[in-house]
């Protein structure tokens, strides 16, 4: 990564902070455009010590040049702390990683397709049954079997949880394994599997790409709210 790609990223995102409320930039009110501290490269070998894993170059660059976490798409880059002396990321879902197997590589091969849409075709329907106990109990059944194919822990495996989109949609950061580096989304919500994120290109989105993408939007945003008030401040002015 050219050493050069986060220099003044982190006074471009303060900046937006000014903006008026009514600049349409969704999840601004979860972040507000601030951002943690960044991490001093003491901080960051302890946590990749703590890790145990190289966390992607762009990503740890990040961290020492713009912020822990904080201001970023939909909701906010999900920080990462060190709390009793642990470290961990924080944020609606980051508990779904786990810390202890960072250093696996991730499966980029989910569940067989068809063994998925099997299972689902068998998912219980209330109108199907007369009793809403009998129906409750072939449910929590079939649940169980569910979350054993899509929620178990080797699924996300060397991956990392860094941004909630709401509505238990989230994306993740892989940091092991082929993948590393890239982004991922989180639609299991939906009975969706994980799939990789894709430009308009259908080339993998990497951790900058998916930051630069959205402060360059939020930017835009911001810019086209402030001609339009411009705008009709200057015609309100004409009219008198």
């Amino acid at each position: 990564m050219n050493e050069h790609t986060w220099a003044g990223v982190r006074e471009r995102v303060l900046a937006l902070a000014a903006a008026p409320d009514t600049v349409d930039v969704f999840g601004r009110s979860g972040h507000r455009f601030a951002l943690e501290a960044p991490l001093t490269a003491e901080e960051l070998a302890d946590l990749e010590s703590s890790a145990g894993v190289t966390l992607p170059e762009d990503y740890r660059a990040f961290l020492l040049q713009v912020g822990a976490g904080g201001a970023g798409p939909a909701y906010g880059l999900f920080p990462v702390r060190r709390v009793q002396g642990r470290w961990r990321w924080e944020g609606d879902g980051a508990d779904l990683a786990d810390l202890a197997r960072l250093a696996e590589p991730f499966p980029p091969l989910g569940p067989d397709p068809e063994e998925v849409e099997a299972l689902l075709t068998e998912r219980p329907e209330e109108e199907d049954f007369e009793d809403i106990e009998v129906f409750d109990t072939a449910t929590e059944a079939w649940d169980e079997r569910w979350d054993a194919l899509m929620w178990a822990g080797d699924r996300t495996a060397g991956a990392v949880v860094i941004c909630h989109l709401g509505c238990a949609y989230r994306e993740w950061l892989v940091v092991s394994g082929p993948e590393r580096g890239r982004m991922w989304a989180d639609s299991r919500v939906d009975d969706i599997d994980l799939a990789p994120l894709l430009d308009e290109r259908g080339a993998a989105v990497t951790f900058t790409r998916w930051y630069l993408g959205w402060l360059e939007q939020a930017e835009q945003a911001v810019a086209a709210a402030a001609t339009t008030a411009t705008a009709t401040a200057t015609a309100a002015a004409a009219a008198r």
